[in-house]
């Protein structure tokens, strides 16, 4: 839920500056999906960010504590508390613009499968090689 959310957040950002549907889903979306999502899965958040630009590694260590603190104080909270899910926001995602600007980007995309895996490989998919990040451990 917390990474849909996040998704639903930056694409509302995106369209509120005037962004178009299709840069959207590619951009972020699909990128998300097809490539970053693997790759975090492979090596981890850490070696991620530690393979990124210096913009990005500012940006992302300035901004994950903050983004930690509230779902740490909000989020999992109300998972921890039983707080039922807002059935009208679960409803506003699944009629929302944006699936059906995915399926025509979709339609548009060669099929894509992307592997990071290695003979001595642990995990769903055999992708990691253990289950924190090398570059975290250091």
């Amino acid at each position: 839920g917390v990474y849909v959310a996040t998704m639903m957040a930056t694409l509302q950002t995106l369209r509120e500056k005037g962004h178009q549907w299709s840069e959207i889903c590619n951009e972020s979306i699909i990128e998300a999906v097809d490539s970053l999502n693997p790759y975090m899965h492979a090596r981890g958040v850490a070696f991620m960010v530690d393979n990124c630009s210096f913009t990005a590694r500012l940006g992302s260590r300035k901004w994950a504590p903050r983004f930690d603190y509230i779902l740490d104080q909000q989020a999992y909270v109300a998972v921890d508390e039983g707080i039922e899910v807002d059935q009208e926001l679960k409803q506003q995602f699944l009629d929302h613009d944006v699936h059906a600007a995915l399926a025509v980007c979709s339609e548009l995309r060669p099929s894509v499968d992307i592997s990071v895996e290695t003979d001595d490989a642990v995990g769903a998919g055999k992708a990691r090689l253990e289950y924190k990040s090398s570059k975290a451990n250091a």
